[in-house]
């Protein structure tokens, strides 16, 4: 459970006002000190994230964020990343002090339904604090739920994680708790998936990147036989099988590589592709690539990467493939570059964004991203049909896809 990609992990956001014990609510959670509690105001003062596994829920993120209510001079700043990070989360909580309830806390109810985003409210008492009626129905008139009571300072953490556990199993839908296949479902059970996958700079060293890791124990969990092979091993490993294989996939950079190397028939695809599909909404990222055609010289974009690597020279995202848009549609663009959790509020100022596929983001982050965008008017075009796109081979890549390949025919 250790090793699960944060990516991958259940994200629940702990929200406020300053000083109502959300920081005690996630040491009580983790069962460490995770995070410095003070009777001082603000004493979060940015995100703290604490990966765990919380049993039967699984492999998580708890996220403690800063309080909404925080006047300071960085108040702005830290209340607009505690927003991005219920952008990310799967599940909100929010803890107020009994007898509390008031203009903050609406306002985060009303940011989780508008986020479409669960919550659960936690009343946190002091020792001489317990449930009342008044108090209940006023809780249950403003969010339509049971509000959970508990004493955070003083709870049996045993009794208050079987308490809260439930609570959110009860509030999240089925599909929050399972991770979607990345390509398995795309094949029978006994198929053989052959996998190309270049070793160049920005690779780790000794490792594979984490979608081509990811590719392949997905396709060990449909019970696929895999085949990974570096692009120079292409047309030739046909030859080494008795079989043609039943899906090829290789790195968006040897995309045209790929395609000219395959027999015909064989579907094909790449990373960037799957990992979009599986993070995001294919056949939004698939109308994005129709809309490439309406860029123009002089055009300002957003490139958008979800990890924050060292950026060599030579990057994909921040040089190769706004070269290749440019020499596609014949000029320069104006180029603009957010990574990590950082995502812009006013995406309207941009033509079309060019989002990675998203490995270091969990689902709900990019579809946040995504719905923040189609609410813009804003075209969003995954790396992967961008660099197919400029390649000629766009349609030839979405062939699996036929819902996805609708949109650019």
């Amino acid at each position: 459970m250790e090793s699960v990609p944060k990516s991958l992990r259940l994200q629940i956001a702990i929200t406020g006002r300053i000083n109502t014990g959300k920081s005690t609510i996630l040491n009580l959670l983790s069962g460490q000190s995770s995070a410095i509690t003070s009777p001082e105001r603000g004493t979060t003062t940015d995100v703290v994230e604490k990966a765990m596994e919380l049993r039967p829920l699984g492999p998580v993120v708890l996220l403690d964020t800063a309080g909404v209510d925080d006047g300071s001079t960085l108040g702005k700043e830290r209340c607009e990343r505690t927003l991005r990070a219920v952008d990310r989360a799967d599940i909100m909580v929010i803890v107020v002090r009994f007898g509390a309830w008031g203009g903050d806390e609406e306002q985060l109810v009303l940011l989780a339904k508008e986020r479409k985003i669960p919550f659960l409210v936690i009343v946190n008492c002091r020792e001489n604090e317990t449930e009342t009626a008044e108090f209940t129905g006023t809780l249950l008139e403003a969010t339509g739920q049971q509000p959970f009571y508990v004493n955070a300072l003083n709870a049996c953490r045993d009794e208050f994680l079987t308490g809260f556990t439930g609570r959110i199993i009860s509030l999240l839908p089925d599909e929050a708790l399972q991770v979607p296949p990345l390509l398995h479902d795309l094949v029978a059970p006994g198929s053989l998936i052959v996998m190309m996958v270049p070793i160049d700079l920005q690779a780790p060293r000794g490792r594979l990147i984490m979608p081509q890791v990811q590719a392949i124990r997905d396709a060990l969990d449909g019970d696929c036989q895999c085949l990974v092979a570096k692009e120079g091993a292409f047309p030739g490993i046909y030859e080494k099988l008795a079989v043609l294989p039943d899906l090829v996939i290789c790195d968006s950079q040897v995309v045209d590589i790929m395609v000219k190397t395959i027999p015909q028939g064989v579907p094909c695809t790449t990373f960037s592709i799957l990992m979009s599909r599986m993070k995001g909404d294919l056949e939004q990222f698939a109308r994005g690539a129709a809309a490439l055609k309406n860029l123009r010289p002089g055009d300002r974009i957003l490139v958008a990467e979800s990890c924050t690597h060292h950026a060599s020279d030579d990057d994909i995202g921040r040089k190769k493939i706004p070269a290749l848009l440019g020499k596609k549609i014949g000029g320069n663009l104006l180029v603009d570059v957010c990574s990590g959790v950082d995502f812009p509020a006013d995406v309207a100022q941009y033509k079309a964004v060019l989002h990675c596929g998203g490995c270091m983001l969990n689902r709900r982050a990019m579809l946040n991203r995504l719905n923040q965008l189609a609410s813009a008017g804003v075209p969003v075009i995954n790396y992967g049909m961008c660099i197919a796109y400029c390649k000629g081979v766009l349609e030839r890549v979405l062939t699996p896809f036929p819902e996805a390949l609708a949109h650019i025919r």
